[in-house]
């Protein structure tokens, strides 16, 4: 406990140290990733005829830059990868088309994740992960699949969903609802403008126009990319490597995401006991890559000084880290080979307040069992 009180005495000298934005580095490593990532693309799309090997290694590499694109698009969200909010509106918005998520949306979203990090009653993560009582009271099927989408496996699926099925569809459908919604509306009471009926919708996919505007505009975007790709370098040449590349950065980039939240016993609070502070410390792993790894991941495995300022941009976190490295002592490591043992952490314990296995649930039914 002492820890926590300790980063909480110094966190405004952290934050007023290091939430220094850098216009020059942030452009360097923008247009670094994204050079690099275009001319992957074009080796992987013109070796197909020449060596698959090629293309595969040219795969590899557009998966670890998409990672990285992924990720300065996520700090662009946080205000923190440039000085100005109109430079990082703007690279963020591209980035979020390079990346096909809708940035600004993803956005807020993920501010909520950060506004509530640790706090379990608000947010369980991308797996919405289960409470105890909650698996319990599954059958055994449901139980299977809850485990199944967890684990490494379906993770490629996952990000096959998470990065190019689900932005699409929920515009699509969106917009849809939203035209049948204007046209009733219009017949029903046609003195109102369409601009006024459009205000009177509602739905889950979009909470303002705002937030319509640039899921708009970033799939107007995407798609005339996905038909020009298509039209230079054909279909199924461009969409076999699309889909791979994409699932497999996406997958992985869940996976990381996971682990960085759910790892043994890492912290999740009730509303009531819930502070802010312990979830950046408690509730945070830091992850132990190699250099090369925390290049392309944009050092986001410092991530407990990531939740204790979204405001530190990525090219202080390990100056940050190594300065007040002692106030983080109690920060869970975890190795990259111990990833596959962190994502078997799946559930939510209420009483204990922290997250468990589905091998520890099980000790806990068969102790009460005997008991």
């Amino acid at each position: 406990m002492s820890s926590i009180i300790d980063v909480k005495e110094h966190k405004r000298a952290i934050i007023r140290q290091h939430a220094q934005a850098d216009n020059v580095k942030a452009l360097t490593q923008v247009l670094t990733a994204l050079t690099s990532f275009a001319l992957l693309w074009w080796i992987a799309l013109r070796s197909i005829d020449v060596s698959r090997w090629f293309t595969a290694i040219a795969m590899l590499g557009i998966i670890l830059f998409a990672l990285r694109i992924f990720t300065l698009m996520h700090e662009c969200g946080h205000g923190s990868l440039f000085r100005t909010q109109s430079l990082n509106r703007g690279f963020g918005f591209f980035l979020g088309v390079v990346s096909g998520m809708p940035q600004y949306v993803w956005s807020r979203h993920h501010h909520y994740h950060h506004t509530h990090n640790g706090n379990w009653d608000k947010y369980r993560g991308l797996y919405t992960t289960l409470s105890v009582e909650e698996y319990a009271a599954m059958p055994d099927a449901q139980q299977r699949m809850y485990r199944r989408k967890c684990s490494i496996v379906v993770a490629p699926f996952a990000g096959f969903i998470y990065l190019i099925f689900n932005p699409r569809f929920t515009w699509l459908k969106g917009s849809i609802g939203l035209m049948l919604h204007i046209i009733k509306r219009k017949i029903a009471q046609p003195n109102l403008s369409i601009k006024a009926h459009a205000a009177s919708f509602q739905t889950r996919y979009w909470q303002s126009g705002k937030e319509y505007w640039h899921m708009s505009w970033n799939n107007v975007v995407l798609l005339s990319a996905w038909v020009l790709m298509c039209w230079s370098f054909g279909t199924a040449r461009f969409f076999t490597i699309y889909l791979i590349s994409a699932s497999l950065a996406g997958g992985a980039g869940i996976i990381l995401f996971t682990v960085q939240h759910n790892f043994k016993h890492s912290y999740a609070s009730d509303s009531r006991h819930w502070d802010y502070d312990t979830g950046a410390i408690e509730g945070t792993s830091f992850l132990i890559f190699p250099r090369w790894l925390n290049w392309f991941t944009a050092n986001i495995a410092y991530h407990h000084i990531h939740h204790l300022s979204a405001r530190i941009p990525n090219y202080r976190l390990i100056r940050c880290h190594n300065e007040y490295r002692h106030l983080f002592v109690n920060v869970t490591r975890v190795k990259l080979l111990q990833i596959p043992k962190a994502l078997k952490y799946i559930l939510w314990d209420t009483r204990a307040q922290q997250i468990i296995s589905v091998a520890e649930y099980r000790e806990q039914m068969n102790q009460a069992h005997h008991g």
